[in-house]
């Protein structure tokens, strides 16, 4: 069969198949949520937002780029990769941009590849650091939200999310990435299969991966500075909701968003959705159900705060848009 504009190639009917599918959850999971919402009452949060309380949460965001962007240069500095700091903060707001406006949340992690491997050389190393804060990242959520979890517990008596869970997560996570730091063999004999797509090709790279992890391995200060940046940067993001929430007069327990912010990062990664688009409105939903707040509330704080990201997001944009065509590293 020949592929033509009215019969595209099986990938690009799969592509559009997915994001067809995406659209359709996302839409319907927003017309259940705003159909079993008070509108009136949702619409007079929007409206009476205050722009003071708004624009903090504007500049919380950009603490949390310039922190996110810094942890990711204490992973560059372990593999001996000297990037500059403007660079990666630049690349990080064009990574924001395409992780907010493309229909999927992995175009950021492209760019930030693709802004570094010319500089390590390979586009392993620049994927296995990109994939390095990722996880470091998520361990930083898991510990965040099972802290919140257990404030939420000791303040209010109970909280809607066990704690018991978002620990047992955390200690998963902080279990896989450790054997990939300190056992990176073991890494290697888990991946040696796909050799078989093409022995000499997949072999350099896992060799290659093999060698990111060991260096690694070797830096511990950088990893444990990296992980207390990612602490930092959930707790600036539980702020930067907090600041959504009293910008509308909402009034909801910074120990619960503590629980619900990061728990909604993790759900927004299911790839079923348009950008996390009605799954991440329906968690805000249920949760804050559990502790007696009424549905505007949650489609509010939640529809805000990612208003406010995909505003903050622009600029990304614009430093991409004044790239130049050749712009090499600093």
């Amino acid at each position: 069969m020949i592929d033509t504009p009215d019969n595209p190639p099986p990938s690009t009917t799969r592509r559009i198949v997915i994001l067809l599918a995406k659209i359709v959850v996302s839409a319907g999971l927003m017309a259940v949520l705003l159909a079993k919402t008070d509108l009136p009452n949702l619409w007079s949060h929007f409206r009476s937002a205050s722009v003071l309380w708004l624009g903090a949460a504007l500049a919380l965001y950009l603490v949390m780029i310039l922190v996110s962007a810094w942890r990711w240069h204490l992973l560059l500095d372990a593999q001996q990769l000297v990037i500059g700091r403007a660079w990666l903060v630049d690349s990080y707001l064009v990574a924001t941009f395409f992780n907010n406006f493309l229909p999927s949340n992995i175009g950021g992690d492209v760019i930030r590849i693709r802004d570094t491997s010319g500089h390590a050389g390979s586009k392993t190393i620049a994927t296995t650091v990109v994939l390095m804060d990722r996880g470091i990242g998520l361990l930083g959520l898991f510990l965040v939200a099972a802290v919140g979890a257990l404030a939420a517990t000791a303040v209010g008596g109970h909280a809607p999310v066990w704690a018991s869970l978002l620990w047992l997560a955390f200690a998963g996570a902080l279990a896989v990435g450790a054997a990939a730091i300190f056992l990176p063999n073991v890494v290697g004999m888990v991946l040696k299969p796909l050799r078989v797509i093409h022995q000499e090709w997949v072999g350099e790279r896992i060799s290659r991966l093999i060698g990111t992890l060991e260096r690694f391995r070797t830096q511990p200060g950088s990893l444990l500075s990296c992980f207390s940046g990612a602490i930092l940067v959930q707790a600036v993001l539980v702020t930067f909701y907090f600041a959504v929430a009293r910008s509308m007069g909402i009034d909801v327990p910074i120990a619960d968003l503590a629980v619900i912010v990061p728990v909604s990062f993790v759900v927004q990664m299911l790839p079923v959705s348009l950008n996390g688009l009605g799954v991440r409105e329906a968690t805000f939903r249920l949760y804050f159900a559990q502790i007696g707040l009424p549905a505007a509330s949650a489609l509010a704080v939640s529809l805000m705060g990612a208003a406010l990201v995909m505003l903050f997001s622009l600029s990304g944009a614009v430093a991409y848009l004044l790239r130049g065509p050749k712009r090499s590293l600093r």
